[in-house]
């Protein structure tokens, strides 16, 4: 069970990958809404995982860097 409240890292982090997404979003001339149509997911789920207002599955990144075109690695990379 994770801890409550989590470390102050793992918003920062999450904060770190949502700028990566939206980083690789805006490098392949993608809106939101066509991330969304390409992965399946809705376009507040994009928001959110770029925003890192909540803590994506890791279904939801594979979608994402697949949509966008990147390997998922460079979204997590430290």
């Amino acid at each position: 069970m994770p801890t409550d409240p989590l470390p102050d890292w793992v918003p920062a982090r999450r904060r770190v990958i949502g700028d990566r997404i939206r980083a690789a979003r805006v490098a392949a001339h993608l809106t939101q809404e066509a991330v969304a149509g390409r992965s399946g997911l809705d376009r507040k789920t994009v928001n959110r995982l770029e925003q890192g207002h909540t803590s994506p599955l890791l279904d939801h990144l594979l979608l994402v860097a697949d949509a966008i075109g990147v390997p998922a690695a460079d979204l997590m990379r430290e």
